[in-house]
């Protein structure tokens, strides 16, 4: 098993124009395109229905693309049996086998490629090793956590030492804190293995806590590639920075650079798009509340989430948006419920497209 990352070589797996069509008004997955590089972590991110489990089957070879393919080292794979590929698949149900110990279900694939009983027992022990799970190899699933039964189906995944590690949505079954814990530990897994692995899942914090960089998809699409950094702070679209954490979207105007909100000048470091009508986010963290200036607005309601009070508030003209307020910071002290206040935020922080 190789215990090291390349993240500077050149792209391992190429994604070029991959399509697949159910028949539909539109196609699944449309001209999908992207680059992986070896040893890199890759979330495949978005909402119900957008294509992602559907790019996975493709690579999988569970599916046949329409058109487009899929490289792995130079070699084409779109069409490739499943049993050529050489990939380790750890899907939503882990699929264990509930008669066999630990130790059997990890060994499972490697009888079927009749590897020897001296080789079988020692990487056995090796994927077990790597996900902490080597004092528990006789026993069975019934008596595992779902922490630790996950860990068992990544060990079967790993121990047949794939070249690329595909996971479907591996943490949706487990309850919100087993699913924290078990982010950083697949992390981990990760990194000491150093498998590159394409990773389904649509919960944003997932992967913006787990991936080196995150495919966003939507309708089939590509919206945006990126580190969790990028995706986050600089979203390629409005759908991306309202999917990717919380969003204010506004309706503004932009003329000769300058952008307005209900009429008024607000700070902006750019504008794309061409001039007229936009749409103007920012992110609610990133909202300051002032005693005095252009951008009016009412405080509507406030609610109190633990380290932030949630504050909505109306703008002039009727639109709305929240701003995160820190209980005892300055802001804390206007956003009284009925008071008009004024809205301020960095240029850098308000990204602006084009309706």
């Amino acid at each position: 098993m190789t215990l090291h990352t390349d993240m500077t070589a050149d792209p391992h797996i190429r994604i070029d124009a991959l399509t697949f069509d159910y028949g539909g008004a539109r196609p699944a997955v449309d001209r999908l395109s992207f680059d992986i590089r070896k040893g890199e972590f890759i979330g495949v991110l978005g909402p119900s229905g957008c294509g992602k489990s559907t790019t996975l089957r493709m690579f999988a070879g569970l599916l046949a693309p329409t058109a487009g393919s899929i490289t792995i080292g130079g070699r084409d794979i779109s069409h490739a049996p499943p049993w050529e590929r050489n990939l380790g698949l750890v899907f939503q149900s882990y699929a264990l086998f509930p008669h066999m110990t630990v130790a059997e279900n990890v060994a499972f694939g490697l009888k079927l490629r009749k590897i020897g009983k001296e080789e079988t027992r020692a990487r056995v022990a090796e994927a077990l090793r790597a996900v902490r799970l080597d004092a528990f190899a006789a026993r069975r699933p019934a008596e595992l956590s779902g922490g630790q039964q996950q860990r068992v189906a990544i060990a079967r995944a790993i121990v047949i030492e794939p070249e690329i590690l595909l996971l479907d949505e591996p943490l949706s079954n487990l309850d919100a804190r087993l699913r924290d814990e078990m982010r950083f530990e697949l992390r981990d897994i990760q990194t000491r293995t150093g498998i590159t692995t394409l990773f389904v899942t649509h919960d944003q914090q997932e992967a913006l806590t787990m991936c080196d960089r995150i495919v966003v998809m939507n309708g089939g699409m590509l919206e945006q590639i990126g580190t969790p950094a990028e995706i986050y702070d600089r979203p390629a679209s409005p759908f991306v920075a309202n999917f990717i954490g919380r969003a204010n979207t506004l309706k503004a105007r932009v003329a000769g650079g300058r952008v307005t909100v209900d009429g008024q000048p607000v700070p902006a470091s750019e504008a794309t798009g061409a001039n007229g009508e936009a749409l103007a986010v920012v992110r609610p963290h990133c909202v300051r509340l002032l005693a005095d200036g252009p951008l009016k607005a009412r405080v509507l309601r406030r609610v109190f989430v633990g380290s932030m009070i949630e504050t909505e508030l109306e703008l002039e003209g009727g639109q709305r948006l929240i701003a995160d307020i820190r209980p005892g910071d300055p802001d804390d002290a206007l956003a009284h419920v009925g008071n008009i206040v004024a809205l301020d935020w960095r240029g850098a922080d308000l990204r602006v497209f084009g309706a």
